[in-house]
């Protein structure tokens, strides 16, 4: 006979003034977190308690019910009443709900009524919001209900852009709650369905990931494309930002790229016309310019505006200031709102007194000119003062300086807007063999390599002066042998639009800045320069012939086109060798440098098997097979992704592996890459060299 299972009895509920409820000290919930008391009870003023208190009966020493009731769970919401109570929103004798426990341990109720509940799932509290904006809430009427801040009812709501499908995937577990927000960042339901079956396969499936996928052909606000012009300007014109749940107003994707470039060309040329109206002879303004556009240009030196006697005197009165309020708060607590704010106006009168405008002469501005491009950061970048040696002015038949005809028409400057090379585009012939790389992206990777190892080399004094002795070395002993990668004379190498931004990598900058250092020490005179350099201590002459040294290295692939070209291949190959020697005695690994593969630099241009090889490099067999499904752009931003941080380095970049048999017996032999049925040369011409 089976025993029957004991029905469960409920506790019993009624309602009981709050003048006799006390709130428990056995309630377990001590720290305070969540909703505060005061919303709680706004919210229980608004629609009414929408949960009992669990209460207890509390006894005399007799055992006798004394007639209040203590309250273990729902001390929250006790506490809220009692605010009611206190701003006479509620009578004191007011009934309340509650649910009469017998029995049992107090502080376990107020356990299991916190621990038991579960939390609203996200996707749930989004379909309520929709919910309340369909019966005709605000947005501002559902912030305040529920004490949460506008965006973020507004950032709920952006998930009605998400696929149906993919929030049922989000609400079975199939995907995180970051990986959901970031497919929101496009209203296109087939395109977010088309990336979650891309990336749906793989191990890690990062929001950042999916976020890049959907807005591949979109130019980030970040671009500094996009800050010189700014946003407003862009939506103005009537272009169209994309942003997910967690962009900012400043954040976001801009789809249309060719109103932005016309946007950015308007305002360069806007740029171009005022300052050629600075009396310049001629402007050129580009996104990019060339690098070593100024090569071969002479620089004019203008004289910088002194300050007059009230500029001086205000410049040393805010200077007191500001090193007064640095002493008073030098003990590093924190400022008060009106000494932080007095700060900023300081710093922003002391900008235009420290940082004094430059004036050039009539005559040397007549001929001279400008190049104007955009920085990292989308701030112009403008460098005035270079004149073309056409423009230099010669000696007539008494010797008397003139300008030569520029052939110019009309009065204004010459104004070159735009002018940016753009990337060649390789085919798409795939096949499943590992093709030698492109002679265009050779040169471009090495390129990079040329101007990241001028700047180890103008680091390393001692590196700069043994490739000194070993280029005189080589052309003392062997005039007829071999090459060096130092053109000593100093013969730069036109590096050009060889690569992309060229000009905007930190190792340029580098140079630049160090070379404009250099320049504005050292005097214009032969003889003045002379004594100037012998006045320079020995670790300043050291660094000043480093950096001399720098610029003549050409580490750069050119391919060979038959016979007439001015290096052969085995001189090509005698340059990268000593390239290789060169940067390991400065210690140069272009992963350390900064530079990492991207889709832009190396993925996107080579075939699909070179991109599973490097990822299987870095990575090992098991991630390279993960991306071999995958189309050639999908498999480039993978790749990408994967490579990041990992150290891996396309072979132009890396640094050969030398045994010690073979530093014995140097070898001038064409690196693998080079060995190519693309690169036009003769290997039977090396053998006859």
């Amino acid at each position: 006979m089976t025993k029957s299972v004991p029905k469960l009895v409920l506790s019993s509920s009624r309602d009981i003034p709050f003048s006799q409820l006390v709130l428990s000290q056995k309630n377990v919930r001590r720290v305070k977190a969540g909703l505060s008391i005061e919303d709680l009870a706004e919210d229980i003023y608004r629609r009414t308690l929408l949960q009992s208190l669990n209460v207890r009966a509390m006894l005399d020493d007799n055992g006798q019910e004394t007639g209040l009731f203590e309250v273990p769970a729902g001390g929250r919401r006790f506490r809220a009443l009692e605010l009611l109570v206190k701003s006479k929103r509620m009578a004191k004798d007011q009934p309340v709900p509650c649910v009469v426990r017998e029995g049992g341990i107090a502080e376990e109720d107020s356990l299991a009524e916190n621990v038991m509940r579960e939390g609203l799932h996200p996707l749930d509290q989004f379909r309520a919001f929709s919910a309340l904006i369909e019966a005709g809430f605000s947005e501002e009427d559902i912030a305040a209900r529920f004490f949460v801040s506008v965006s973020t009812v507004r950032q709920r709501l952006r998930l009605a852009s998400v696929s149906p499908s993919l929030l049922d995937v989000y609400g079975e577990d199939g995907m995180s709650l970051e990986q959901l927000m970031a497919f929101s960042v496009t209203d296109n339901h087939a395109r977010q369905e088309q990336v979650w079956e891309q990336v749906n396969g793989s191990q890690y499936i990062s929001a950042h990931q999916i976020r890049r996928l959907l807005t591949e052909q979109a130019i980030a606000a970040s671009d500094r494309r996009v800050r010189f012009i700014g946003i407003d300007a862009y939506t103005e014109a009537g272009g169209y930002v994309m942003r997910d749940l967690f962009s900012a107003e400043e954040d976001g994707w801009l789809q249309d790229p060719a109103l932005v470039e016309l946007l950015v060309n308007e305002k360069l040329n806007e740029a171009a016309q005022e300052i050629g109206a600075e009396g310049w002879k001629w402007v050129e303004a580009a996104i990019d310019l060339p690098f070593g556009c100024e090569r071969g240009k002479r620089r004019i030196i203008g004289t910088t505006v002194p300050l007059t006697d009230e500029e001086q005197a205000r410049l040393d009165a805010l200077v007191e200031e500001y090193d007064a309020i640095g002493e008073e708060y030098r003990d590093g607590c924190d400022l008060p709102d009106e000494v932080d704010a007095r700060l900023t106006e300081i710093d922003a009168e002391l900008t235009p007194l420290t940082s004094r405008p430059v004036v050039y002469e009539p005559e040397e501005m007549a001929r001279a000119g400008v190049f104007v491009s955009l920085a990292h950061d989308g701030r112009l970048r403008i460098d005035r003062g270079y004149v073309r040696p056409e423009d230099e002015p010669v000696a007539d038949d008494r010797g008397i300086s003139v300008d030569r005809e520029s052939g110019q028409q009309g009065t204004g400057p010459a104004i070159s807007v735009g002018g940016q090379v753009q990337d060649e585009h390789q085919g798409d012939e795939e096949d499943d063999t590992i093709r030698p790389l492109p002679d265009r992206l050779v040169s471009e990777l090495t390129a990079v390599r040329t101007v990241a190892l001028r700047n180890a080399l103008a680091q390393d004094s001692q590196a700069a002066f043994i490739a000194v002795l070993h280029a005189l070395a080589l052309s003392v002993f062997r005039p007829h042998g071999t090459h060096g990668c130092v053109q000593i004379g100093v013969t730069q190498a036109w590096l050009g639009n060889v690569a992309p931004d060229l000009r905007e990598t930190p190792w340029s900058l580098a140079i630049q800045e160090r070379h404009e250092q250099w320049a504005a020490r050292l005097p214009d005179e032969p003889g003045a320069l002379w004594d100037a350099l012998t006045a320079l201590a020995h670790n300043e002459q050291m660094a000043l012939l480093a950096h001399c040294v720098s610029l003549g290295v050409n580490a750069l692939f050119e391919p060979v086109k038959g016979y007439g070209g001015q290096i052969t291949a085995h001189g090509i190959a005698s340059r990268i060798a000593a390239a290789d020697a060169l940067a390991s005695v400065v210690g140069l690994d272009m992963a350390e440098a900064g530079w990492t593969p991207t889709v832009d630099n190396y993925l996107g241009r080579v075939t699909k098997p070179r991109i599973v090889e490097a990822v299987r490099e870095a990575r090992g067999d098991a991630t390279a097979v993960l991306i071999e499904h995958l189309k050639k752009g999908d498999m480039a931003r993978e790749a990408e992704r994967l490579l990041e941080d990992t150290g891996w380095l396309p072979e132009p970049l890396r640094l050969p592996v030398v045994e010690a048999a073979e530093k014995e017996a140097p070898d001038t032999e064409l690196p693998d890459f080079l060995n190519d049925e693309d690169n036009e040369f003769d290997p039977l011409a090396i053998a006859a060299e």
